[in-house]
């Protein structure tokens, strides 16, 4: 035991050493490309804190450091080539270094930081990046297909993490990476947007003793940031091919619910609201799996309401599809097996509605 403590001391100091010794040279966004709604700073910094945001580049020279801070603190998680690396901390409102990869071979290598908690965790400002002298970054182009999410906890993948539905929730159990949206966008290989709060209803929020809250996911849909700001959004960073909605869940908990022309109302508005932004593309509304018997009546009247539109989409039912603890992280919400089922029954509707080819592999 003596000898492997006195080789883990040794091979730590190696590491130390080797940091030390490479010479960064400070890049600004030059070559970083952000997928999802952020704000462009006048320093060159970028600013988010949409669940589901992340940046991508591909470097060059082995090295590559990030120049961060964070209202609070959120996590992120980090992949190289692919590779799922780490969960990353970012903690602290003056900007810091964090190094994300180090010593790699001098070819060019895919890093991607994806942030996983939502926008009540802190607000995320990317200041910079460090390379190794003589590395380079180069954008990474868009991919062909592109979905935009709105939702709640469901959609924030809330309490994933978690090891039953008896925990509560902490920002720690929470990752987006394990939502039925990630799942869904990484299944038909697509770029994704997630405009999601926990909590969040269409018409009112969870627990609100009032019918009609102040502040809902209508108000929220139009904003750049969930929860740092009201600045609104112009719609332009990017046009999604596809739009998938679930909200209703807080509408109907419990207390003083809303009627179904309420609900249905600012349903409609919402729609309206993505046709002004997008045009004529589709839309899928989602019933969620916990629906109850008021949201249920609900949704067949949005049904009813938007027939006109032969492009918003109604999802089949998938009351019960999640029934066993084993499907359930903090606060009995969907765990990742949850999540999973939650994606594997919405995948072949957008294949249907798309067009898009159902490929053999695992819904992961």
């Amino acid at each position: 035991m003596k000898r492997k403590l006195i080789f883990l001391i040794a091979f730590m100091a190696i590491l130390q050493a080797a940091s030390a010794q490479i010479d960064y040279t400070k890049r600004l966004q030059q070559g970083i490309s952000y997928t999802g709604r952020t704000l462009a700073l006048s320093d060159g910094s970028v600013r988010y804190d949409w669940t589901g945001t992340y940046l991508q580049t591909d470097f060059t020279g082995g090295s590559i450091a990030i120049e961060v801070s964070d209202t609070k603190k959120t996590y992120h998680n980090l992949y190289i080539d692919g590779q799922l690396i780490r969960r990353i901390t970012v903690e602290g409102q003056k900007p810091h270094r964090v190094v994300l990869a180090e010593n790699l071979t001098a070819q060019p290598h895919r890093l991607c930081l994806q942030r996983v908690t939502e926008g009540s965790g802190g607000c995320t400002t990317v200041h910079g990046f460090y390379l190794a002298r003589g590395g380079k970054l180069q954008k990474v182009a868009p991919r062909k297909r592109f979905i935009e999410f709105y939702g709640d906890s469901y959609t924030c993948g809330y309490g994933t993490e978690a090891a039953g539905p008896k925990i509560h929730f902490t920002y720690e159990t929470e990752d987006f990476n394990h939502s039925y949206a990630c799942l869904i966008a990484r299944y038909f290989d697509t770029d994704y947007a997630a405009i999601a709060h926990s909590g969040m209803g269409m018409v009112r929020n969870y627990g609100d003793k009032k019918q009609t809250s102040e502040y809902t996911m209508l108000d929220r849909q139009g904003h750049i940031f969930d929860d740092f700001d009201t600045l609104s959004y112009d719609f332009r960073a990017y046009r999604p091919q596809l739009v998938c909605i679930q909200l209703g869940t807080n509408d109907f908990s419990r207390n003083n619910t809303p009627t179904v022309d309420q609900y249905c109302g600012n349903y409609q508005k919402f729609i309206r609201n993505l046709r002004k932004a997008y045009g004529d593309i589709p839309i899928l509304c989602i019933l969620p799996y916990s629906a109850g018997a008021y949201l249920q009546t609900a949704f067949k009247d949005l049904a009813r309401r938007m027939e006109p539109d032969k492009h918003v989409y109604m999802a089949e039912p998938m009351l019960k599809v999640i029934n066993n603890p084993a499907d359930l992280g903090a606060d009995w919400h969907p765990n990742t097996q949850g999540q999973q089922k939650i994606a594997m029954k919405l995948i072949p509707q957008i294949s249907n509605i798309m067009g898009w080819k159902l490929e053999d592999k695992v819904v992961k």
